[in-house]
């Protein structure tokens, strides 16, 4: 059974744990954030809560698990209730990566502190917090790729003046396509997705590690 998993079978409760506090905080940011710049919609749909199942994907959770990538409930956003539509869409779409980026600095705060303080000495949870930190690091890095519709290509899209963005808008329906092909198709992730996870992801952790550690000294 584990060769049809992207993870050891003993890891899975870890990473299924993971992802239930990843993608829920994650999208839970786009909703908070729309919702403080005006937009009531997430709100009005129950996305504005802590309730997992409010933002869990089933097959995009499950994904996860197989292939090692997946994806939540997408956060209904309405530009038009901004006043100022360009930078709080930006920060609408930052949120959600940022809030994967805070839930790693927690992994690392309480391993390290936990392990300063001797306060709990088990090997398991201290794996546990390994993974934890490291898929929320590989979601933040990953989100923040510039294809559709990851958050990456919305905070690109808000950046681009608008001939640009509507160019980028003409050829946004084949973004997943492209990003599927080049996720599944071995050769083509191998020189694409695959070096850009293993430079960045590893740099994320010791400057997000030593950053943390060096609350401790």
């Amino acid at each position: 059974m584990e060769r049809f998993l992207a993870y050891p079978l003993q890891e899975i409760p870890y990473v299924a744990i993971t992802l239930i506090f990843a993608f829920t905080f994650h999208e839970l940011a786009h909703a908070y954030v729309a919702y403080k710049f005006g937009d009531m919609t997430a709100k009005n749909q129950g996305r504005l809560t802590l309730n997992p199942i409010k933002h869990l994907d089933p097959f995009g959770t499950i994904l996860i698990l197989i292939a090692g990538f997946g994806w939540a409930r997408p956060v209904p956003v309405n530009r038009f209730f901004f006043k100022r539509p360009r930078l709080a869409s930006i920060l609408v779409s930052v949120a959600g990566p940022l809030a994967n980026l805070v839930l790693a600095a927690i992994g690392f705060l309480i391993a390290f502190g936990f392990g300063r303080f001797g306060i709990l000495q088990s090997v398991n949870f201290y794996h546990f917090l390994d993974i934890f930190t490291q898929l929320n690091i590989v979601l933040f890095v990953f989100n923040l790729l510039p294809l559709p519709p990851l958050d990456g290509y919305r905070i690109l899209e808000d950046l681009a003046p608008n001939h640009l963005r509507a160019k980028m808008t003409q050829y946004e329906q084949y973004g997943m396509l492209i990003f599927l092909i080049l996720v599944l198709i071995e050769p083509l992730n191998r020189v694409t997705i695959q070096p850009l996870f293993q430079l960045i992801v590893p740099w994320v952790w010791n400057v997000l590690g030593s950053f943390i550690k060096g609350l401790f000294l």
